[in-house]
């Protein structure tokens, strides 16, 4: 203990020593979650529309006047012509054109059903989608009110829909996306560090000197972990609170439980990190492998985009993911409050995790100064 006790001074002297190393480990990640967690979201805000009306009808003017007083849609142009509004989507210049034929009104009246075109740009299919879903709710409400107008005498609709969301009833994606934000940032500093410990004592030739020394190999790699496990864990108090008190994500859940799970998680998440720098020989190359693997751990994750939706060969390999299971867990007691039999088998998952990565990078070093 006394050994490990100098090698854990001798650790945070070396880190805490290095200014920009302090910066990036805990004033950078905090920058970043203030601008992600307002960057990061599918809300389209406001759509530029253009408007070909050929119908010119007291119905057409309250269909564009509904869809702008909505502020999902902002009008840059109208004309009669399709083909200047092509010619604007294609220079950018709108994100939706609203094609309304000419006789709306009339078939509305006599036949109770009418046709309208909505053009999107779809180059972005998230935001298309988005887009198209605040639209439909739109023309879909002026509809029923044309409805009623027309047939007065019928009352209420077959069918009411009353929808309730559970756990977010606000429908605000910061909710949802900051929890993972910070999950990804805890881990972007902490593996990649990790990454570069060991092999910085390769790079300054200190490494050599200790594997002379006896020193058990588990000792040296605690000596290494500990550090960024403590620091790790001080970053996402700090993540916590920005979330809290900027973002007002509700914390419904235990936060000792996040902790707690934050704590195994790391061993994983630093586990990795120290396998990775047994491998490389330059902090270039440990830097470059790091970020080839927490990029496909982010993108399959379920951070930006559920894991359900994906290929079932994707589902598959996510599960191996550690990222998307603490991800899982801190959107569970942050927004659901779940509880620790809630999580246990995530939990169980990312210790599983913790104990592999450790012993393959016990192994792996102890093959490289054996």
């Amino acid at each position: 203990m006394q050994t490990l006790r100098y090698l854990l001074r001798k650790e945070f002297l070396q880190v805490f020593r290095d200014r920009m190393m302090v910066t990036q480990l805990l004033l950078m990640p905090i920058i970043q979650l203030l601008l992600l967690g307002n960057a990061a979201t599918f809300e389209v805000k406001t759509s530029r529309m253009y408007v070909v009306d050929r119908d010119h009808s007291e119905t057409s003017r309250g269909l564009i006047d509904r869809m702008q007083a909505s502020r999902r849609f902002n009008v840059v142009g109208a004309s009669p012509s399709m083909d200047v509004a092509n010619d604007w989507m294609l220079r950018r210049k709108t994100d939706v054109i609203l094609s309304i034929p000419a006789d709306l009104e009339r078939d509305i009246v006599r036949t109770r059903n009418g046709a309208i075109q909505l053009v999107l740009n779809a180059e972005d299919g998230a935001a298309a989608g988005v887009t198209q879903s605040y639209a439909a709710q739109i023309i879909g409400a002026y509809a029923n009110e044309l409805g009623a107008e027309l047939m007065p005498k019928v009352s209420g609709h077959p069918i009411e829909v009353r929808a309730r969301g559970w756990y977010n009833p606000d429908l605000d994606y910061r909710d949802y996306m900051v929890p993972g934000i910070l999950v990804q940032l805890v881990t972007v500093v902490g593996t990649l560090m990790a990454a570069m410990n060991i092999v910085r004592e390769k790079e300054l030739g200190t490494l050599d000197q200790l594997s002379v020394t006896p020193l058990s190999q588990s000792t040296f790699m605690a000596a290494k972990l500990i550090p960024f496990w403590v620091i790790a864990l001080v970053e996402l108090t700090l993540g916590l609170l920005v979330a809290r008190f900027v973002f007002h994500v509700p914390m419904l859940g235990s936060i000792a439980l996040v902790f707690g799970a934050a704590a195994v998680y790391l061993i994983a998440a630093l586990g990795i990190g120290l396998f990775i720098s047994t491998l490389v020989d330059t902090q270039q190359q440990a830097m470059f492998v790091t970020f080839f693997i927490i990029m496909v751990y982010l993108l399959m994750s379920g951070l930006f985009t559920p894991v359900r939706s994906m290929p079932d060969w994707a589902q598959w390999m996510a599960q191996f993911n550690p990222v998307k299971h603490f991800i899982e867990i801190m959107r569970a007691v942050l927004l659901k409050g779940a509880t620790p039999r809630d999580v246990a088998r995530p939990i169980g998952i990312l210790a599983v995790f913790g104990v592999v990565a450790l012993t393959l990078a016990i192994r792996e070093y102890g093959r490289r100064i054996g």
